[in-house]
């Protein structure tokens, strides 16, 4: 058994595709997925399977989603190898607090690549984007916020084709992936 998690794509975002946490947690039980645990609303769910198979697995939780809830979600899979190589890569000192926001985009697999940097508009004077492993995280001090061109971003394809966490979800998402 391996230990995964499910990023769960445009949930509880704006009032939008309300999904409530203890049912999303009994919707994966019952699709065999055992020692399931959701962590915030912005739909995290940690698990573990016999299948390795990360794409069967999405595809496994998204027509669990859509018989449950009645909703399309895209979902992108990462298994605890992956979240440890992310978390140990980002520099320590990059926080998600008042002074600094600090992003990390799981990319789908068409944008699993570091040519995805080529399609995202930055200003390098305060945007800051590393490739690590299937995902891009995106720094920058909070007092530049303006002057990003990361606003550019939404609507993009790259954007349709990714899911978002703040840095401190991703170290608390390794957390409970080791117990």
């Amino acid at each position: 058994m391996k230990t995964y998690v499910a990023l769960l794509r445009g949930i509880n975002v704006g009032g939008n595709n309300r999904v409530e946490m203890a049912k999303l947690k009994k919707c994966c039980e019952a699709a065999s997925l055992s020692d399931v645990r959701t962590y915030i609303n912005s739909g995290n769910v940690v698990f573990k399977s016999k299948e390795s198979d990360q794409e069967k697995l999405a595809s496994t939780i998204e027509r669990a989603i859509k018989k449950e809830f009645g909703l399309s979600i895209p979902v992108v899979i990462r298994d605890y190898s992956n979240i440890k190589k992310l978390a140990s890569k980002t520099p320590s000192d990059w926080t998600n607090d008042t002074e600094q926001k600090t992003d990390v985009l799981f990319l789908w697999e068409e944008f699993a690549s570091k040519q995805t940097l080529n399609l995202i508009k930055t200003n390098p004077a305060v945007d800051t984007l590393v490739y690590i492993d299937g995902a891009i995280v995106w720094h920058i001090d909070k007092k530049d916020y303006t002057k990003s061109k990361m606003k550019d971003f939404i609507g993009t394809s790259v954007y349709k084709g990714m899911t978002a966490r703040n840095v401190n979800t991703l170290r608390k998402l390794l957390v409970l992936m080791a117990e």
